[in-house]
């Protein structure tokens, strides 16, 4: 068994900002992942994903990721490059592919069982993102359906639909852009459902003006104040440029969800059918069952947190999952801050 001060699980943006922390902070740590290469969740994403901010506004701390000839906003390679390029410049102390099983109390450790060993360490920090567990809603008729279907995690392309009917569920930004990609294709007829009619954000907001809003509501809880809504308040889909020019096209005109999966395709509540490919672009939930052994879970998956910290182990940190781990914590630039806090509160604990 190998002994460190803390072990991170992820070597994705949150893992590697993790590192970028506790290197600063003098402690001795490794990072665990489970990819054979580096880039985290940004090397399985579709081949057209752009970020939502340019260069400057998607850094992770210490170094700013360079600009991509050409684009405003990167694409998802050059977001691969810069991770690999990050890890690289500050030494950061990778092992993979390396799959953590198990978190455990180790009396006064925490021991870590991985398939390539276990780790005893004095802390540890959870960032396995959500990434790889993709959820998928319950619907009827779903036992019937022996159609194609797959999630937003499994979709590379358009023209891997070349002469088909497809039927997009979702009503966020990966179903707004994934459908906004399929219509560069004539020969893919396309369907865009939604639970509810879709909501753009202006057309002049980007990531740097979602980053704002999500500090801004986190500060105004902190102080007791009444809640801006964040993010949420200002829509549901960033109006990418391809978003923005299917949309002014009319190629993108949601209809309502679908009430019930058939042998072929799906069916709505006035009884019309549509003989499809499914992708749902349903969302995800936390990655979190290697900590299982802790007992920690409660409502909806989640692990109570105070900041960072898990509430019911001060040993365990939570980074890079949403808004309960951090404001904007599951973004490049939004994650920066909460590791620096969990980096020093974990320096604190272990004295």
């Amino acid at each position: 068994m190998t002994t460190t001060d803390v072990v991170v699980i992820g070597g994705g943006q949150a893992g590697l900002a993790a590192g970028y922390h506790l290197r600063r902070q003098n402690l001795d740590f490794v990072i665990l992942d489970a990819q054979s290469t580096a880039g985290g969740a940004w090397q399985h994403t579709w081949d057209s994903l752009h970020l939502f901010s340019p260069a400057a506004f998607s850094s992770l701390p210490g170094r700013l990721m360079p600009p991509q000839p050409g684009q405003e906003y990167p694409d998802a390679a050059h977001v691969v490059d810069y991770l690999s390029d990050y890890e690289q410049r500050y030494g950061l102390p990778v092992r993979r592919p390396v799959t953590v099983r198990a978190v455990h109390r180790d009396g006064r450790r925490l021991r870590v069982e991985t398939d390539a060993g276990h780790w005893s360490a004095r802390a540890v920090v959870s960032a396995t993102g959500t990434w790889w567990r993709p959820f998928l809603p319950a619907v009827p008729g779903q036992e019937k359906f022996t159609g194609r279907q797959l999630h937003t995690t499994g979709y590379r392309r358009p023209s891997d639909f070349a002469g088909q009917h497809v039927i997009v569920v979702g009503g966020g930004n990966s179903g707004a852009q994934i459908a906004a990609d399929l219509t560069t294709r004539t020969d893919v007829g396309l369907t865009w459902v939604t639970q509810r009619p879709p909501h753009f954000l202006a057309d002049d907001i980007d990531g740097r003006a979602l980053f704002d809003a999500a500090t801004a509501r986190r500060r105004a809880l902190d102080e007791g104040l009444t809640d801006t809504g964040g993010v949420a308040s200002l829509g549901d889909i960033v109006a990418v440029p391809p978003v923005r020019a299917a949309r002014d096209a009319g190629l993108l005109k949601a209809q309502p969800m679908f009430t019930a999966l058939t042998e072929d395709g799906v069916q709505w509540a006035d009884g019309t059918r549509a003989q499809a490919a499914v992708i749902w672009c349903t969302g995800f939930r936390p990655a979190l069952s290697h900590l299982a052994p802790l007992g920690l879970r409660g409502r909806r998956g989640h692990i109570a947190t105070d900041g960072t910290r898990a509430a019911g182990e001060p040993r365990l940190h939570l980074l890079g999952y949403g808004d309960w781990t951090g404001p904007a914590s599951a973004t490049l630039i939004g994650v920066g801050r909460p590791a620096r806090d969990a980096a020093r509160e974990i320096a604190a604990l272990l004295g």
